[in-house]
Protein backbone atom coordinates (compact mmCIF):
# COMPACT_ATOMS: atom_id res chain seq x y z
CA UNK A 1 0.00 0.00 0.00
CA UNK A 2 1.08 3.67 -0.54
CA UNK A 3 3.64 4.72 2.03
CA UNK A 4 6.55 7.67 1.70
CA UNK A 5 10.34 6.37 1.90
CA UNK A 6 11.71 9.71 2.40
CA UNK A 7 11.31 12.27 4.45
CA UNK A 8 11.89 14.77 1.49
CA UNK A 9 8.95 13.39 -0.77
CA UNK A 10 7.34 16.78 -0.54
CA UNK A 11 7.13 20.03 -2.26
CA UNK A 12 10.12 22.54 -2.02
CA UNK A 13 7.72 25.75 -0.63
CA UNK A 14 6.84 23.46 2.67
CA UNK A 15 10.11 23.45 3.71
CA UNK A 16 10.96 26.67 2.49
CA UNK A 17 7.78 28.36 4.73
CA UNK A 18 8.88 25.58 7.62
CA UNK A 19 11.94 27.70 7.85
CA UNK A 20 10.92 30.85 7.92
CA UNK A 21 8.10 30.28 10.43
CA UNK A 22 10.20 28.19 12.96
CA UNK A 23 12.40 31.98 12.79
CA UNK A 24 9.32 34.27 13.09
CA UNK A 25 6.34 32.44 13.91
CA UNK A 26 7.54 29.31 16.39
CA UNK A 27 4.46 29.69 19.18
CA UNK A 28 1.51 30.26 16.22
CA UNK A 29 -0.27 27.14 15.93
CA UNK A 30 -2.34 25.97 12.38
CA UNK A 31 -5.31 24.24 11.61
CA UNK A 32 -6.40 22.32 8.13
CA UNK A 33 -8.93 20.77 6.81
CA UNK A 34 -9.71 18.24 3.76
CA UNK A 35 -11.52 19.64 1.24
CA UNK A 36 -13.35 17.00 -1.06
CA UNK A 37 -13.85 19.36 -4.21
CA UNK A 38 -14.52 16.17 -6.56
CA UNK A 39 -17.03 14.96 -4.10
CA UNK A 40 -15.06 11.28 -4.37
CA UNK A 41 -16.85 8.48 -2.53
CA UNK A 42 -14.33 6.77 -0.60
CA UNK A 43 -14.97 2.78 -0.18
CA UNK A 44 -15.67 1.26 3.62
CA UNK A 45 -12.48 1.31 5.82
CA UNK A 46 -10.69 3.78 3.90
CA UNK A 47 -9.75 5.54 7.23
CA UNK A 48 -7.91 2.76 8.50
CA UNK A 49 -5.71 2.15 5.37
CA UNK A 50 -5.16 6.35 6.05
CA UNK A 51 -4.03 5.89 9.22
CA UNK A 52 -1.56 2.94 8.82
CA UNK A 53 0.24 5.32 5.89
CA UNK A 54 0.39 7.97 8.29
CA UNK A 55 1.53 6.23 11.54
CA UNK A 56 4.45 5.22 9.20
CA UNK A 57 5.46 8.56 8.48
CA UNK A 58 6.88 8.62 12.21
CA UNK A 59 9.75 6.84 11.48
CA UNK A 60 10.82 9.42 8.74
CA UNK A 61 13.55 11.10 9.36
CA UNK A 62 16.55 13.43 7.41
CA UNK A 63 19.69 11.00 5.89
CA UNK A 64 22.89 12.34 5.79
CA UNK A 65 23.16 12.42 1.93
CA UNK A 66 19.30 14.54 2.20
CA UNK A 67 20.80 17.04 4.73
CA UNK A 68 24.22 17.50 2.46
CA UNK A 69 22.28 17.68 -0.93
CA UNK A 70 19.60 20.41 0.80
CA UNK A 71 22.16 22.65 2.31
CA UNK A 72 24.39 22.11 -0.86
CA UNK A 73 21.44 23.09 -2.80
CA UNK A 74 19.91 26.13 -1.15
CA UNK A 75 23.31 27.83 0.46
CA UNK A 76 20.81 30.46 1.14
CA UNK A 77 19.26 28.45 4.18
CA UNK A 78 20.73 28.88 7.26
CA UNK A 79 22.63 25.31 8.87
CA UNK A 80 20.40 25.64 12.08
CA UNK A 81 17.62 24.70 9.80
CA UNK A 82 19.18 21.65 8.36
CA UNK A 83 20.04 20.56 11.99
CA UNK A 84 16.29 21.49 13.26
CA UNK A 85 15.44 19.33 10.35
CA UNK A 86 16.96 16.53 10.91
CA UNK A 87 15.52 16.11 13.67
CA UNK A 88 11.82 16.68 13.12
CA UNK A 89 10.09 14.07 13.59
CA UNK A 90 5.95 13.46 12.24
CA UNK A 91 3.65 13.39 14.94
CA UNK A 92 1.05 11.17 13.86
CA UNK A 93 -1.62 12.64 16.51
CA UNK A 94 -1.71 16.04 14.97
CA UNK A 95 -3.71 14.65 12.70
CA UNK A 96 -7.02 13.39 13.19
CA UNK A 97 -8.78 10.86 10.35
CA UNK A 98 -12.35 10.07 10.87
CA UNK A 99 -14.89 8.27 8.31
CA UNK A 100 -18.68 8.30 8.32
CA UNK A 101 -20.14 6.32 4.97
CA UNK A 102 -18.41 7.87 1.88
CA UNK A 103 -17.46 10.87 3.31
CA UNK A 104 -13.37 11.34 4.82
CA UNK A 105 -12.79 13.95 7.22
CA UNK A 106 -9.38 14.76 8.10
CA UNK A 107 -8.12 17.43 10.21
CA UNK A 108 -4.61 18.78 10.94
CA UNK A 109 -3.71 21.10 14.22
CA UNK A 110 -0.96 22.13 15.96
CA UNK A 111 2.39 24.06 16.15
CA UNK A 112 2.83 25.50 12.79
CA UNK A 113 5.89 25.16 12.36
CA UNK A 114 5.49 21.25 12.87
CA UNK A 115 1.96 20.78 11.15
CA UNK A 116 3.13 22.51 8.08
CA UNK A 117 4.78 19.77 6.45
CA UNK A 118 1.50 17.48 6.78
CA UNK A 119 -0.83 18.79 3.71
CA UNK A 120 1.30 17.85 0.86
CA UNK A 121 1.94 14.23 2.04
CA UNK A 122 -1.68 13.27 3.08
CA UNK A 123 -3.06 14.42 -0.05
CA UNK A 124 -0.76 12.11 -1.92
CA UNK A 125 -1.33 9.33 0.46
CA UNK A 126 -5.20 9.80 -0.48
CA UNK A 127 -5.00 9.74 -3.52
CA UNK A 128 -2.98 6.70 -4.10
CA UNK A 129 -4.71 4.84 -1.44
CA UNK A 130 -8.43 5.89 -3.40
CA UNK A 131 -7.09 3.89 -6.68
CA UNK A 132 -5.05 1.39 -4.46
CA UNK A 133 -7.98 0.83 -2.21
CA UNK A 134 -10.92 0.20 -5.64
CA UNK A 135 -8.23 -1.69 -7.40
CA UNK A 136 -8.63 0.84 -10.13
CA UNK A 137 -5.59 0.04 -13.11
CA UNK A 138 -3.37 2.50 -14.07
CA UNK A 139 -2.17 3.06 -17.43
CA UNK A 140 1.69 0.91 -17.65
CA UNK A 141 4.95 2.16 -17.44
CA UNK A 142 5.97 1.65 -20.75
CA UNK A 143 2.59 4.21 -21.02
CA UNK A 144 3.29 6.57 -18.46
CA UNK A 145 7.01 7.39 -19.58
CA UNK A 146 5.56 7.41 -23.61
CA UNK A 147 3.31 10.07 -22.26
CA UNK A 148 5.87 12.12 -20.58
CA UNK A 149 8.17 11.90 -23.35
CA UNK A 150 5.50 13.13 -25.61
CA UNK A 151 4.55 16.26 -23.62
CA UNK A 152 7.81 17.40 -22.56
CA UNK A 153 9.11 17.03 -26.64
CA UNK A 154 5.92 19.21 -27.67
CA UNK A 155 7.17 21.68 -24.88
CA UNK A 156 10.28 21.94 -25.95
CA UNK A 157 9.21 23.44 -29.46
CA UNK A 158 7.75 26.19 -27.61
CA UNK A 159 11.44 26.98 -26.62
CA UNK A 160 9.60 27.57 -22.67
CA UNK A 161 11.10 26.11 -19.48
CA UNK A 162 9.16 24.02 -17.78
CA UNK A 163 8.74 22.65 -13.83
CA UNK A 164 7.07 19.63 -12.25
CA UNK A 165 4.44 20.84 -9.83
CA UNK A 166 2.71 17.24 -9.29
CA UNK A 167 3.49 16.28 -5.97
CA UNK A 168 0.36 16.69 -3.94
CA UNK A 169 -2.30 14.80 -6.42
CA UNK A 170 -0.55 12.49 -8.22
CA UNK A 171 -1.35 8.83 -9.21
CA UNK A 172 1.24 7.41 -7.23
CA UNK A 173 4.73 7.80 -5.98
CA UNK A 174 5.56 5.23 -8.63
CA UNK A 175 4.13 7.09 -11.59
CA UNK A 176 5.99 10.33 -10.06
CA UNK A 177 8.96 8.77 -9.99
CA UNK A 178 8.70 8.33 -13.62
CA UNK A 179 7.78 10.96 -14.91
CA UNK A 180 10.25 13.22 -13.24
CA UNK A 181 12.79 10.24 -14.15
CA UNK A 182 11.47 10.74 -18.20
CA UNK A 183 11.49 14.58 -18.34
CA UNK A 184 14.70 14.48 -16.98
CA UNK A 185 16.03 12.32 -19.49
CA UNK A 186 14.38 13.66 -22.49
CA UNK A 187 13.53 17.65 -21.70
CA UNK A 188 17.32 18.99 -21.33
CA UNK A 189 17.13 22.80 -21.69
CA UNK A 190 13.45 22.86 -21.58
CA UNK A 191 12.58 20.61 -17.95
CA UNK A 192 14.45 22.65 -15.03
CA UNK A 193 13.37 20.92 -12.15
CA UNK A 194 10.42 19.78 -9.92
CA UNK A 195 8.71 21.04 -6.62
CA UNK A 196 9.82 17.51 -4.78
CA UNK A 197 12.94 17.79 -2.99
CA UNK A 198 13.05 13.55 -2.75
CA UNK A 199 13.19 13.39 -7.00
CA UNK A 200 15.13 16.72 -7.12
CA UNK A 201 18.40 14.56 -5.52
CA UNK A 202 17.41 11.34 -7.05
CA UNK A 203 17.56 13.09 -10.69
CA UNK A 204 20.07 15.69 -9.53
CA UNK A 205 17.72 18.57 -11.16
CA UNK A 206 16.58 22.15 -9.18
CA UNK A 207 13.79 21.86 -6.75
CA UNK A 208 11.63 24.70 -7.09
CA UNK A 209 8.86 26.71 -5.31
CA UNK A 210 8.67 30.01 -2.68
CA UNK A 211 5.49 30.13 -0.85
CA UNK A 212 1.63 29.25 -0.63
CA UNK A 213 -1.32 30.87 0.40
CA UNK A 214 -0.81 29.66 4.00
CA UNK A 215 1.66 32.16 4.28
CA UNK A 216 -0.71 35.19 3.73
CA UNK A 217 -3.45 33.81 5.32
CA UNK A 218 -1.25 33.56 8.63
CA UNK A 219 -0.58 36.68 8.26
CA UNK A 220 -3.82 38.51 7.57
CA UNK A 221 -4.99 35.96 10.67
CA UNK A 222 -2.17 37.98 12.74
CA UNK A 223 -1.95 41.47 10.79
CA UNK A 224 -5.29 42.14 9.13
CA UNK A 225 -6.23 41.71 5.41
CA UNK A 226 -5.28 44.96 4.48
CA UNK A 227 -1.77 44.28 5.66
CA UNK A 228 -1.61 40.52 4.97
CA UNK A 229 0.56 40.74 1.27
CA UNK A 230 2.82 43.46 1.84
CA UNK A 231 4.41 42.09 5.85
CA UNK A 232 3.82 38.42 4.28
CA UNK A 233 6.63 39.61 1.56
CA UNK A 234 8.41 42.03 3.66
CA UNK A 235 8.86 39.19 6.45
CA UNK A 236 9.90 36.85 3.35
CA UNK A 237 12.35 39.09 1.68
CA UNK A 238 13.64 39.44 6.14
CA UNK A 239 14.69 35.48 5.74
CA UNK A 240 16.07 35.19 2.21
CA UNK A 241 17.25 38.80 1.16
CA UNK A 242 16.40 38.31 -2.35
CA UNK A 243 16.09 34.90 -2.65
CA UNK A 244 12.78 32.89 -3.18
CA UNK A 245 11.59 35.68 -5.27
CA UNK A 246 8.37 34.90 -6.95
CA UNK A 247 5.44 36.46 -4.82
CA UNK A 248 2.25 34.44 -4.93
CA UNK A 249 -0.44 37.53 -6.13
CA UNK A 250 -3.97 35.58 -5.46
CA UNK A 251 -4.50 34.93 -2.12
CA UNK A 252 -6.48 37.81 -1.79
CA UNK A 253 -7.55 38.34 -5.61
CA UNK A 254 -4.93 40.10 -7.87
CA UNK A 255 -6.34 43.46 -7.75
CA UNK A 256 -5.65 43.45 -3.80
CA UNK A 257 -2.21 42.31 -4.22
CA UNK A 258 -1.26 45.12 -6.56
CA UNK A 259 -2.69 47.81 -4.20
CA UNK A 260 -0.17 46.27 -1.79
CA UNK A 261 2.69 45.19 -4.06
CA UNK A 262 4.86 48.52 -3.74
CA UNK A 263 7.56 49.97 -5.58
CA UNK A 264 9.90 48.36 -3.14
CA UNK A 265 8.46 44.95 -3.08
CA UNK A 266 7.58 45.10 -6.77
CA UNK A 267 11.91 45.78 -7.24
CA UNK A 268 12.85 43.23 -4.91
CA UNK A 269 11.13 40.13 -6.00
CA UNK A 270 12.03 38.32 -9.38
CA UNK A 271 8.41 38.02 -9.92
CA UNK A 272 5.21 36.67 -9.69
CA UNK A 273 3.18 33.37 -9.31
CA UNK A 274 -0.45 32.97 -11.02
CA UNK A 275 -2.54 30.64 -9.65
CA UNK A 276 -6.20 31.43 -10.86
CA UNK A 277 -8.16 33.62 -12.89
CA UNK A 278 -7.79 34.43 -16.40
CA UNK A 279 -4.02 33.70 -17.26
CA UNK A 280 -4.25 36.96 -20.32
CA UNK A 281 -5.59 38.97 -18.22
CA UNK A 282 -3.29 38.48 -15.63
CA UNK A 283 -0.32 39.02 -17.67
CA UNK A 284 -1.80 42.86 -19.02
CA UNK A 285 -2.36 43.39 -15.15
CA UNK A 286 1.55 42.26 -14.42
CA UNK A 287 2.97 44.11 -17.69
CA UNK A 288 1.01 47.55 -16.36
CA UNK A 289 2.29 47.51 -12.83
CA UNK A 290 5.53 47.09 -13.64
CA UNK A 291 4.94 49.45 -16.30
CA UNK A 292 4.03 52.33 -13.92
CA UNK A 293 6.54 51.29 -11.45
CA UNK A 294 8.92 52.29 -14.26
CA UNK A 295 10.21 48.65 -14.22
CA UNK A 296 11.42 47.07 -17.77
CA UNK A 297 8.75 43.90 -17.80
CA UNK A 298 11.30 41.74 -19.76
CA UNK A 299 12.92 42.03 -16.50
CA UNK A 300 10.69 40.17 -15.01
CA UNK A 301 9.10 36.36 -14.88
CA UNK A 302 5.58 35.04 -14.58
CA UNK A 303 5.44 32.22 -12.92
CA UNK A 304 2.07 30.23 -14.68
CA UNK A 305 0.73 27.36 -12.90
CA UNK A 306 -3.20 27.27 -12.85
CA UNK A 307 -4.73 23.74 -13.88
CA UNK A 308 -1.97 23.80 -17.06
CA UNK A 309 -2.33 21.50 -20.11
CA UNK A 310 0.51 21.72 -23.41
CA UNK A 311 -2.60 24.29 -25.33
CA UNK A 312 -2.91 26.42 -22.54
CA UNK A 313 0.92 27.06 -21.63
CA UNK A 314 1.06 26.91 -26.00
CA UNK A 315 -1.59 30.10 -25.67
CA UNK A 316 0.27 31.75 -22.41
CA UNK A 317 3.51 31.22 -24.06
CA UNK A 318 2.26 32.76 -27.44
CA UNK A 319 0.63 35.66 -25.21
CA UNK A 320 3.86 36.66 -22.82
CA UNK A 321 6.55 36.49 -26.01
CA UNK A 322 8.09 39.76 -26.29
CA UNK A 323 6.54 41.15 -23.17
CA UNK A 324 7.43 39.86 -20.18
CA UNK A 325 9.84 36.59 -19.42
CA UNK A 326 7.71 33.55 -18.45
CA UNK A 327 7.68 30.11 -16.89
CA UNK A 328 5.34 26.81 -16.44
CA UNK A 329 4.81 24.76 -12.83
CA UNK A 330 2.99 21.78 -14.25
CA UNK A 331 1.40 19.10 -11.73
CA UNK A 332 -1.57 16.77 -11.79
CA UNK A 333 -1.44 16.87 -15.47
CA UNK A 334 2.36 15.52 -15.30
CA UNK A 335 2.09 12.97 -12.64
CA UNK A 336 -1.74 11.99 -12.99
CA UNK A 337 -2.42 11.50 -16.58
CA UNK A 338 -2.75 7.39 -16.46
CA UNK A 339 -5.85 7.04 -17.51
CA UNK A 340 -7.99 7.32 -14.62
CA UNK A 341 -10.09 10.41 -12.77
CA UNK A 342 -7.55 12.69 -11.17
CA UNK A 343 -9.28 13.80 -7.86
CA UNK A 344 -9.83 17.20 -6.78
CA UNK A 345 -8.48 17.83 -3.45
CA UNK A 346 -7.24 19.97 -1.12
CA UNK A 347 -6.05 20.45 1.99
CA UNK A 348 -6.06 24.09 3.42
CA UNK A 349 -5.52 25.95 6.99
CA UNK A 350 -8.94 26.94 7.98
CA UNK A 351 -7.21 28.93 11.36
CA UNK A 352 -4.44 30.20 13.04
CA UNK A 353 -3.32 31.38 16.20
CA UNK A 354 -0.59 33.41 16.36
CA UNK A 355 1.20 33.69 19.67
CA UNK A 356 -0.76 33.40 22.65
CA UNK A 357 -3.82 34.92 21.08
CA UNK A 358 -7.39 33.59 19.98
CA UNK A 359 -8.11 30.66 17.05
CA UNK A 360 -8.86 32.59 14.12
CA UNK A 361 -10.41 31.71 11.06
CA UNK A 362 -8.46 32.13 8.01
CA UNK A 363 -9.27 32.45 4.42
CA UNK A 364 -8.36 32.60 0.48
CA UNK A 365 -10.35 34.30 -2.21
CA UNK A 366 -8.41 33.92 -4.67
CA UNK A 367 -9.13 35.24 -8.76
CA UNK A 368 -11.85 32.23 -9.15
CA UNK A 369 -14.37 32.01 -6.29
CA UNK A 370 -14.90 28.32 -7.11
CA UNK A 371 -11.70 28.25 -5.46
CA UNK A 372 -12.12 29.98 -2.16
CA UNK A 373 -11.60 28.75 0.99
CA UNK A 374 -13.40 29.50 4.48
CA UNK A 375 -16.05 30.09 6.30
CA UNK A 376 -19.26 32.51 4.37
CA UNK A 377 -19.14 35.14 7.11
CA UNK A 378 -15.21 35.38 7.59
CA UNK A 379 -15.09 35.90 3.34
CA UNK A 380 -17.91 38.33 3.58
CA UNK A 381 -15.86 40.08 6.27
CA UNK A 382 -12.30 40.46 4.36
CA UNK A 383 -14.28 41.12 0.97
CA UNK A 384 -15.84 44.14 3.07
CA UNK A 385 -12.61 45.31 4.47
CA UNK A 386 -11.05 44.69 1.08
CA UNK A 387 -13.60 46.79 -0.26
CA UNK A 388 -13.98 43.76 -3.23
CA UNK A 389 -17.06 43.83 -5.17
CA UNK A 390 -19.19 40.71 -3.51
CA UNK A 391 -20.99 40.87 -6.97
CA UNK A 392 -17.52 40.11 -9.33
CA UNK A 393 -15.80 38.00 -6.94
Amino acid sequence: MASFTSILDNDFYKFTMQNAVVKLFPKAKARYHFINRGHHKFPEGFDVLLKEAVNEMADLRLTKAEKAFFARTCPYIDPTYFDFLQGYRYDPDEVKITQDGPDLEVVIEGYWYRTILWEVPLMSLICELFYESQGLIRASDEEVIATAKDKIEKYKKLHITIADFGTRRRHSYEVHDLVVRTLKQYGERTFIGTSNVHLAMKYETKPIGTHAHEWFMFHAAKYGYKMANLLGLEHWSDVYRGDLGIALSDTYTTEVFFQQFDKKLTKLFDGVRHDSGDPLEFTDKVIAHYKKNGIDPLSKTIIFSDGLDYDKVERIANYCEGKILHSFGVGTNFTNDVGLKPMNIVIKMTDALPEDDQWTPVIKLSDEPMKHTGDEDSIYIAKKVLMIDNDNV
